[in-house]
């Protein structure tokens, strides 16, 4: 039996939650959890909303991370294993966990898997983002590596609507489609399709257009480099010497992801030595106290050295980054959802 959602319900005054959950067309049936008018405006009016407003998310310290996961949604992470199954993104995802994100919100509901595959069909995950959008009331995290990359691009351009008219909402518990293209959104109750939702934060990690050749993968080879603006902020992390991406020898302007309209996207090149399966294998440098502070403190803005480590690591300013622009992302979104249901509690206040 799967457990009630805490999402889209559970982020709407009474009045919304109870009418946007009996209004789904098709709708798998769920058991929203229905908070009162005044639990809800008193948790967005509390010290914690007032501190969580006041943050810089882009300077974070443990105890702003505790508040975030403590008292406000936290946005569920989408990590997505490369083609080959020799490695995957587990560890990266014990990183996350031993860093202090929430294991729950990482974990494939479907099998308890702490990522996804990457051959899962790009209209099927993004129905899932709208899903999980919609019971979390905070916008997932798509990150993916190799070929995993290129799903979570393929992904944005589902959302944006480059490859059909209308994309499915998809339970990632029950694995099914449900029959309709449209949400109910969770930050203003309305109603409202699939497409043209926006992510807070996507990545790609060594991911290249030769493999999408090698894969028939035709219709992504133009599509690979060009992020559209379903995505706030996207970083794209390459390899300078890596034949599986098509770096061998170096990374060129080619290789650069760019905007197709006002997505804000970040390139960054990864030391010469990194590899292509074990840039991933971030959980040890979580359980090293050295990488670990390293982490941490880690500012994308000043010229840190990193930390010597044992071979077989990972990267150390692949995960430093990463984790920075989650925890940047992770706080933008719960500021974004405070404000907005300050504003729904003002409204029904003021009796509007």
């Amino acid at each position: 039996m799967r457990p009630l959602p805490g999402g889209a319900c559970y982020l709407l005054l009474t009045t919304l939650l109870v009418t946007g959950c009996a209004n789904r067309s098709g709708a798998t049936a769920v058991g929203p959890t229905v908070l009162s008018e005044d639990v809800v405006c008193s948790s967005v009016s509390s010290d914690h909303a007032a501190h969580v407003l006041a943050m810089n998310p882009d300077l974070l310290a443990e105890a702003d991370l505790m508040i975030l996961r403590n008292f406000f949604p936290v946005p569920r992470i989408i990590a997505i294993n490369g083609s080959l199954p020799v490695v995957s993104m587990d560890s990266f995802a014990g990183f996350l966990t031993a860093m202090g994100y929430p294991e729950e919100k990482i974990r494939n509901p479907l099998n308890g898997a702490r990522s996804y595959s990457s051959y899962i069909g790009s209209a099927r995950l993004a129905g899932m983002v709208a899903w999980y959008y919609e019971e979390d009331g905070v916008m997932p995290i798509l990150i993916g590596h190799s070929q995993g990359g290129m799903l979570v691009v393929r992904v944005l351009h589902e959302l944006s609507g480059d490859f059909r008219r209308d994309v499915e909402v998809w339970d990632p518990y029950a694995d099914r489609a449900e029959g309709r293209t449209t949400i109910i959104d969770p930050i203003n109750g309305h109603e409202r399709p699939v497409i043209g939702l926006k992510a807070g934060l996507a990545s790609a990690i060594a991911t290249g257009k030769v493999m999408r050749l090698l894969l028939g993968q035709w219709d992504m080879l133009r599509r690979l480099r060009q992020i559209p603006d379903s995505v706030a902020e996207f970083t794209g992390y390459h390899l300078p010497h890596d034949p599986i991406s098509g770096t061998i020898f170096g990374v060129g302007n080619g290789d650069w992801y760019r905007p197709a309209g006002s997505a804000f996207v970040r390139n960054v090149v990864l030391p010469d030595d990194t590899g292509h399966l074990t840039v991933i294998l971030a959980e040890p440098l979580a359980q090293d106290r050295g990488a670990r502070q390293w982490i941490a403190a880690y500012d994308p803005d000043r010229d840190m050295s990193m930390p010597l480590l044992a071979k077989g690591s990972g990267s150390p300013l692949f995960a430093a980054d990463i984790w920075h622009r989650i925890k940047a992302a992770w706080c933008r979104e719960v500021q974004d959802w405070i404000i907005s249901k300050r504003r729904v509690c003002e409204a029904v206040s003021s009796g509007r």
